[in-house]
């Protein structure tokens, strides 16, 4: 075996001996979130140097002049070193890598040009320079550019997919906060609008229409602090709004302590007046556990009224242009508030009109007591007299 083999073939086991250790601190360190920026720079140097020193040690290994370098595979490793920075996500670290790159290759160049490693025997014959330990000026600039190319386009690529991921998350945080001012359904109806939303645009569609009212809130509510007020109502809704959408409606809008809900508005329903009644149920069932938990609490207790009522209505987009609302329109909405306000001369706290009641029996809707039906009754602001169905007394 040839001295210079046996002088440097250690040379190539101490390089990657000193590359391993060198990763398994900084594994050590990022799995402990200690790596700073200036460390990941100074990691990127290290592993340019010691990948190029790798390089450079094998003319000596082999008793070679230093162009036969110039020839090893290895610098293949440089396009892997640039794409593991792309793991950080950053494009500065993509480019601090390809520069040091190619500057360690055009250094390993300048070096064989410069004959400090044995003739540098410059041709232009690629033939030659492929069989021989001749250089190639043209190839190493080839190869530099290669890096810098490929630099380039994946720093580009990673900026762009930066920006796009960070505008992905703002968006997707806008769609979480225009779920909390509008209801879940309408939310997604409004992100998944193939096109600009305009105002006056509707459809008609045959829901169910729920009210519910808090009674005693507005004495309530000149008695109370302003905050307390807002905890109140917004103990309130709480307990409330999480039925309705569990059994199919959708908030419409809030007025004041009253909430407005439709059934097979936003998203279509077969049973939208069976849906209604039950949310109905399940409000009364809420407001009476509430009432015991206030008074248990020393609190004054309050009453939920509900109604609800059906028909065909417009649902769609009002406002100016500038401002919209999706909302319903409708006889059906019109015959729910006046219902919702007629519970107090009933002196009950949950009815429908007999329509919705027997259309929701045809949807599925039961109860085990049969609820009191009152046929005929003067309801204010109805030109005709209405037959109501107790939901609750």
């Amino acid at each position: 075996m040839p001295v210079g083999v046996i002088q440097y073939e250690e040379l190539e086991t101490v390089i990657l001996g000193i590359y391993g250790v060198f990763s398994v601190v900084r594994l050590v360190l990022a799995h402990r979130r200690l790596l700073a920026p200036w460390m990941l720079y100074v990691s990127v140097v290290a592993d340019m140097a010691l990948l190029m020193a790798l390089i450079f040690s094998f003319h000596l290994k082999y008793a070679q002049p230093a162009a036969f370098y110039l020839k090893v595979p290895s610098l293949l490793y440089v396009f892997l070193f640039i794409a593991l920075r792309a793991l950080r996500f950053e494009a500065r670290f993509v480019v601090f890598t390809g520069l040091c790159a190619a500057a360690g290759w055009a250094y390993l160049t300048w070096y064989v040009a410069s004959g400090q490693g044995g003739p540098p025997e410059i041709t232009h014959n690629f033939v030659e320079y492929m069989t021989s330990n001749a250089l190639l000026v043209g190839a190493e600039i080839d190869k530099i550019i290669a890096i810098l190319l490929t630099t380039a386009v994946l720093a580009i690529a990673i900026a762009r997919a930066r920006h796009l991921l960070v505008r992905s998350v703002s968006e997707a945080a806008a769609a979480r906060d225009l779920s909390r001012f509008f209801d879940p359904a309408v939310a997604a109806r409004i992100r998944g609008a193939a096109m600009t939303i305009k105002a006056g645009e509707g459809e008609q569609r045959d829901v169910a229409i729920l009210t519910c009212d808090l009674r005693g809130f507005t004495r309530l509510s000149t008695e109370l602090q302003p905050d307390e007020v807002m905890k109140l109502l917004q103990d309130y809704q709480e307990r409330m709004c999480p039925l309705i959408v569990d059994n199919g409606g959708s908030i419409d809008k809030f007025l004041g302590d009253g909430i407005l809900a439709s059934f097979g508005a936003v998203g279509t329903s077969e049973t939208p007046a069976a849906d209604a009644l039950r949310a109905a149920d399940a409000l009364i069932e809420a407001a009476r556990q509430w009432a015991e938990a206030r008074r248990a609490a020393g609190l004054t207790p309050l009453e939920v009224g509900v109604a609800a009522a059906s028909g065909r209505v417009v649902f769609g987009a009002v406002g100016d242009g500038e401002r919209l609302e999706f909302t319903v329109i409708g006889d059906a909405v019109n015959l729910a508030a006046k219902l919702e306000k007629h519970n107090k001369a009933e002196k009950v706290r949950s009815l429908t009109d007999a329509a919705t009641y027997e259309l929701a029996r045809r949807q599925g809707y039961r109860r085990a007591v049969e609820p009191e039906l009152r046929r005929g009754r003067r309801v204010g602001g109805m030109a005709d007299l209405v037959d109501i169905v107790v939901l609750a007394c």
